[in-house]
């Protein structure tokens, strides 16, 4: 652990607290859009751990996770230090969207360029000014689309110290789950650094359920790195999943499903129908494998090739 960090030009030495704020750049209007960036730092040494939230404007369940650690007082680490970032993506959180306003998605955006579109500014930001400090993060967040996410954490699992973390977080489902192209997780994987992913819920809604397992996991994965005194024990078995699949629509109309979130399915079990509006048509869905459905389509109305299950084994 550094003596002194460094972020937005403000030094910030063991033993501080401090609230700092990148300015990434202004709305048409004039008005000034910056990033709030929480860090808490302990006199004694320890790993610098990422808590990021809003990466997608729209995705609010990491957004009130880190909110109620702070609220809570949560945040002081025994040794190391907390970085904490509620809200990435200020723009799409103004504007309720997975986007910033040029339409690109930060999360395909990394490392980022200072010159190039908005979301590579955000990005490129982001890298140069916090990613250098940090050891291990969790990245928040949820489904999008009207799809709902089970309680999962997802990494790559042949990576030891990403195997290790998760575990200790301790969530209903752990996902091998490759890098993909532009993401945080990949660029920090290529520094050496763990980011592991917690999704829950559904984008622009509240999953409380999945808020509190979220806030004691992370308190799980502080104790496990001695930054926090305290945790509370898993209240489901962690399956870890190395495979999974998507059901998509094979026709337009009205989707019912007859299989919950977080529920096992086997292979070819009836999970859902599509009908037309009109009574006249009805196709009839089957799992194509055994597993457990940790991703589901809430909006009735879907089109041809949506994504309507997520099933993982």
């Amino acid at each position: 652990m550094p003596e002194t960090i460094v972020i937005n030009g403000q030094s910030i030495d063991r033993g501080e607290k401090v609230l700092t704020k990148l300015v990434i750049s202004k709305l048409p209007s004039g008005t000034v859009i910056d990033i709030p960036v929480y860090v808490y730092r302990s006199v004694h040494d320890g790993p610098v751990v990422l808590l990021m939230a809003g990466m997608h404007g729209d995705e609010v369940n990491g957004t009130e996770i880190i909110r109620r650690m702070l609220s809570r007082k949560m945040l002081y680490p025994l040794k190391g230090t907390i970085i904490a970032v509620p809200v990435l993506n200020i723009y799409g959180f103004l504007n309720f969207s997975r986007e910033v306003p040029d339409g690109k998605d930060v999360n395909r955006s990394f490392p980022g360029n200072r010159t190039g579109s908005l979301a590579s500014r955000v990005a490129h930001r982001f890298m140069k000014e916090v990613m250098p400090y940090v050891d291990y993060g969790l990245d928040f967040h949820t489904g999008g689309a009207s799809r709902a996410n089970y309680p999962q954490i997802r990494c790559v699992l042949s990576n030891p110290k990403n195997a290790e973390l998760a575990r200790a977080f301790a969530p209903p489902f752990i996902m091998n789950a490759p890098y993909r192209q532009g993401s945080l997780r990949k660029e920090a994987g290529k520094l050496g650094k763990s980011i592991l992913v917690y999704e829950t819920g559904e984008s622009l809604r509240f999953d409380e359920k999945g808020i509190n397992m979220g806030i004691e996991g992370t308190c799980r994965v502080l104790h496990h790195l001695g930054m926090m005194a305290s945790f509370t024990d898993p209240t489901e078995p962690t399956v870890v999943c190395m495979k999974d699949v998507w059901v998509r629509a094979k026709n337009a109309g009205l989707w019912r499903t007859f299989v919950k979130i977080g529920e096992y399915v086997k292979k070819n079990q009836y999970i859902g129908s599509i009908t037309d509006p009109y009574g006249e048509m009805e196709v009839r869905l089957n799992s194509p494998a055994a597993g457990y459905v940790i991703g589901l389509q809430n909006m009735p109305v879907v089109n041809q090739g949506d994504a309507l299950l997520h099933i993982s084994f």
